[in-house]
């Protein structure tokens, strides 16, 4: 018996460094380069009936120049969103980043160009993040408009004639003003609400149907015990990705294409959402 425990414990190590091996190469070069498209349907209380069905392609955290994020894959993700036909398409920000390890510098403009070539019925609107005034806000949001995206910065814009977008400044870097953001929607009009960082949601009031967020990435590393570590949110896992509800306030938060500190990912791959809404 003992002998027989003897050479099964070889096997058992080898087995284990196997395993470790084939998780890290996933982590760090299979998953992080996969795109995936999630599809989630909301029931919102305050969406209206006239807008049952409508569609919102959801981009964020490209963190272009990361290890995994040239411009193919940036190409390859705008290929992806069109491809979904959706009514509005949604940049959450973090669309370049110099700050990843093995990263390289990543021309904003040339981002932007392809960025621009997202096409949707009502538009593409967009906010910044903290990557982006880390790396020079005001070159990449005068990229984004130069390309014909809406960039919002605690202002509203009307999509249509009954339907209002509103965007946040980053926390990180700017002045967050949510008051201001929404002071241009009319009283009962159906407003969406744009915030890069989920952590604002706190601060969304009632009035606004749902809010759409990033930078968090799913929490990029989400194993149990070690994904609060990695969400960048003072309120740990909570805002990690996904549909959350509070107090009747509704904030979907997207896990993004990229990777920000180190080239990793695991139980977290990288996607393009399509939202639809339907009135709750």
């Amino acid at each position: 018996m003992e002998a027989a425990i003897r050479r099964a414990l070889p096997i058992g190590a080898a087995a284990a460094a196997a395993s470790a091996a084939g998780l890290a190469a996933w982590s760090v070069w299979f998953e992080p380069r996969r795109v995936v498209v999630r599809r989630v349907t909301l029931e919102l209380p305050r969406w209206p009936a006239r807008w049952d069905g409508f569609r919102i392609a959801l981009v964020s955290d490209l963190h272009a120049g990361s290890p995994h994020v040239d411009l193919d894959r940036v190409e390859r993700v705008v290929e992806i969103a069109q491809s979904l036909k959706p009514d509005l398409v949604a940049l959450l920000g973090d669309y370049v980043d110099d700050s990843s390890v093995m990263g390289t510098e990543m021309p904003a403009e040339a981002v932007a160009v392809l960025l621009g070539r997202l096409r949707a019925p009502l538009g593409t609107v967009a906010v910044l993040g903290n990557h982006d005034w880390a790396v020079d806000g005001d070159r990449i949001r005068g990229a984004l408009r130069d390309a014909g995206i809406r960039v919002l910065e605690n202002e509203a814009v009307a999509v249509h004639d009954d339907l209002w977008v509103a965007g946040l400044a980053d926390p990180y870097h700017r002045e967050v003003d949510v008051e201001a953001a929404l002071e241009a929607v009319p009283d009962g009009a159906p407003a969406l609400l744009f915030s890069h960082d989920p952590d604002l949601f706190s601060r969304v009031p009632e009035r606004v149907a749902l809010t759409l967020s990033g930078h968090t990435h799913g929490g990029q590393l989400a194993v149990p015990g070690l994904r609060a570590a990695w969400t960048p949110s003072r309120f740990g896992e909570r805002y990690a990705g996904g549909h959350v509800v509070e107090g009747g306030r509704h904030l979907f938060i997207g896990r993004g294409v990229g990777t920000s500190r180190l080239p990793i990912r695991l139980g977290a791959p990288p996607e393009v959402v399509l939202l639809e809404l339907r009135p709750g």
